[in-house]
């Protein structure tokens, strides 16, 4: 095992990776200060300050996740660096894209009630969203198709968009521009720990192999030299606690904004309701009335 550092890492300029960055400002300056004046002029809300960071961070991770290093890192060197750049792609990126997306301009792509607006309302619902979601996790982790996407870059790119695009879908029933299509609190809950359950397959195959899972990680040339089966766990434990941890952090702030929203309404209600002490303390404050005479 010979250790290297990042600088024996080669550098490589990915123009796909800049073309979909710079596209992805591109529109978005475009949307705030052309067509968000036109749509507050037709009576929508604004874009918030919070939303605009949101889209900010969004596009500034998926550019990290996707060029020189990290991707150079995980694509030859590091499996856990290339499980920690498929949870930016498929988890926290795309739950940033929409919660930096106003529903005006989720209308104004998808014109209400097209076909377009149906199919992604059908694909969006938490059982397909959720069964394509998991079945694509398990499946990118299929040694031949990891090998593939190594050995072909048009493949791997192509993979890393279905993992974005499945990630939308996945959120979709919790963080949809469009409220309607967001279900319940609890069932957010509930949705989210089965979301959260089955990667727990292939990441215990890769924490508990005994020999290497992905023969193209295993090079004599190791990155600050990590064993390969010290990498292959890592990556194991990124997919399972990280992401789990990740997904039970949003559950459990779900489940307290719910309490919190619950407990306040139950306190609206009692001091809307009126009771025996109300109305004797008003006749109490009532003068009598006066007897005609």
């Amino acid at each position: 095992m010979t250790p290297i550092t990042l600088q024996d890492v080669p550098f490589e300029f990915h123009v796909e990776v800049w073309a979909l960055t710079i596209g992805a400002i591109a529109i978005g300056l475009y949307v705030w200060r052309v067509l968000q004046p036109k749509a507050v002029a037709a009576g929508y809300e604004p874009t918030t300050r919070k939303q605009a960071l949101l889209f900010v961070a969004a596009v500034a991770s998926m550019w990290v996740m996707s060029d020189w290093p990290i991707h150079e890192i995980a694509e030859g060197y590091l499996y856990f660096v290339h499980m920690i750049q498929h949870l930016f792609l498929s988890m926290l990126i795309p739950a940033l894209y929409l919660m930096a997306t106003p529903r005006w301009l989720f209308e104004l792509v998808l014109t209400p009630n097209s076909r377009a607006w149906k199919l992604l309302r059908g694909g969006s619902r938490p059982l397909f969203a959720g069964i394509t979601f998991n079945a694509l996790t398990v499946l990118l982790h299929w040694s031949v198709l990891v090998r593939l996407s190594f050995e072909s870059g048009l493949l791997h790119f192509a993979l890393h968009l279905l993992i974005f695009a499945a990630g939308m879908l996945m959120w979709m029933p919790i963080l949809s521009p469009v409220a309607e299509w967001r279900i319940q609190p609890l069932p957010q809950c509930i949705y989210l720990f089965l979301m959260s359950i089955v990667p727990t397959v292939p990441s215990g195959w890769l924490i508990f192999a005994q020999d290497v899972v992905y023969r193209h990680y295993d090079t004599p040339e190791r990155l600050w030299g990590i064993d390969v089966l010290v990498d292959q766990t890592a990556a194991g434990v990124v997919m399972k606690l990280v992401g789990g941890f990740f997904l039970w952090g949003v559950i459990f702030a779900i489940f307290i904004r719910w309490a919190y929203s619950e407990m306040l309404a139950d306190e609206q209600q009692r001091e809307d309701r009126l009771t025996y002490d109300d109305v004797a303390t008003h006749f109490e404050r009532t003068p009598a009335p006066v007897e005609p005479k």
